[in-house]
Order: C-alpha cells, then structure tokens, then sequence
C-alpha cells in the first residue's frame, strides 16, 4: 500500500474519545483538547477503535457550526481511512462511467435516490433498470465481515430487493470498503435475519462486488476490487458472464 499525501488544507489531531453525542467527539489539536464533529450517523466504536490514532481534521468554514473541525478519516499502518459512510455512494457515482464498472452495461441515464415501491435507491440506472444498493465497510483488518452490527433498515432493505428482484429489476450490491488494504469481507452468518434475506436476494438473481477507496492527495477514489464471501463461497460478479440488457 502507497503512502497517503495529505491535502494541505487538513489537520492532524489525536482521537481522544467519543462523546455521548453520536456526532461529536473529542480530538488533541495542537496539544488542545478540542470538541470535534463526526459525519457518521451511528457510533464509530461500532466499527474501529479509534482511540490514541492520528486523525486527519477539516476545517468547518460555516460560522453557525457547532465545532471548528470535523473528523475526515484515521490513520492505519501507512495511510489514512475516511470515515464519513456516504463518501462511498459519492465515489461510486463519480467513478461509474469507468471501464472498470463496465459489466453494468449501458450507463447514460445514473439517478441518486429514487423511489420504488417503497424503496429508495443509492442509485438507479434508468437505462437498465438497474438498482444499485451501497454498503460502506469500516474494519482494520485485512479480512472482515459483514455486517458487524445488526441493521433492521438493511433488512426491511433486502425484503424490498426481493419484491423488486421478482419485478424483473436488476439489483447491484456493492460492499464498499473505505480502506484500502481489506482483501475479503465474507457475509455474516451470526446475523441470521440479514444473511437468510441476503441468501433469498442472491438465489433470485441479485448481484453482490465488493470494492475498496483509497486516499490519493486527500481525494477518495476507487481503489481495487474486494473478494466476497458466502461461506467458502465466492459471490463476486463474474463481468464476463453479466448481461445488462435493457429490459
């Protein structure tokens, strides 16, 4: 793995600790104990132990904010991981065009957030009726899992992709790892209500990659592709048997 360049308008701080508010946390800056915001909306213990790690901090321009910083990401071994969760829907919608996303077919027409029967996309291919749902992964480790933590939105998800699957939508889902050094996430099979309706999803047709974003002068972007896992079982997308036809 490269070393990160880190972008000049960031700051380098020490994680202290979470606060009791989900959005905020306490950063050393400077040798200064200072309040910080954190864009995630579920607590980061959940996922990583970020005490006593370097952190790279965003000045906060808008002066009806509640703190002078936010937190953009932590470091680990040689580089630095964001830790915003939306960034991967945002790199992915960025980068769709690419060859590299090139199994998905025809991708003209890309809208965020659309709405079907209830459901809401991250993002919907209009040309293919494509749905393509986004996972964000937070883990230090090489190999990890997924999910860590049990979801009952990620499950009322799945019972939604299932209804959509036997519409004859195609359905993408894509497990993106914010970083850059995980090599396999394999589903988790001690959550048993998320891995049963995954398992349905996939016998129906619903494809599942896993990708990882790298930091490159402070700029995420993707990185690799990740290995999934049922079991023993690979579950990744195989492009070269993949048919995106319009429907």
């Amino acid at each position: 793995m490269q070393t990160a360049t880190i972008d000049k308008d960031l700051i380098v701080g020490t994680f202290i600790k979470e606060e009791k508010n989900r959005f905020l946390c306490l950063v050393e800056v400077s040798g200064i104990e200072t309040v910080c915001y954190i864009p995630s909306s579920c607590r980061l213990s959940n996922f990583l132990n970020l005490d006593g790690r370097q952190v790279l901090l965003r000045p906060i321009k808008s002066q009806k904010a509640r703190t002078e910083y936010s937190v953009f990401a932590v470091k680990n071994r040689k580089g630095f991981i964001p830790i915003d969760l939306s960034i991967a829907n945002r790199v992915v919608e960025k980068q769709l065009n690419s060859r590299g996303f090139s199994f998905l077919g025809k991708r003209k027409n890309v809208i965020r957030e659309v709405m079907l029967d209830g459901y809401k996309t991250d993002l919907y291919i209009n040309d293919t009726n494509t749905i393509i749902e986004i996972k964000s992964i937070l883990s230090f480790n090489d190999e990890t899992v997924f999910p860590t933590v049990y979801s009952e939105r990620a499950v009322k998800q799945l019972i939604k992709i299932k209804e959509l699957l036997l519409q004859g939508y195609t359905v993408f889902y894509m497990l993106v790892s914010l970083n850059s050094v995980v090599k396999q996430i394999t589903l988790n099979q001690h959550m048993t209500d998320f891995y049963e309706r995954f398992l349905e999803c996939i016998d129906l047709g619903m494809h599942c990659c896993g990708y990882s974003i790298y930091l490159r002068s402070g700029i995420p972007t993707v990185y690799s592709k990740i290995n999934v896992y049922i079991g023993t079982d690979p579950v990744n997308v195989d492009s070269s048997k993949l048919n995106t036809q319009n429907k």
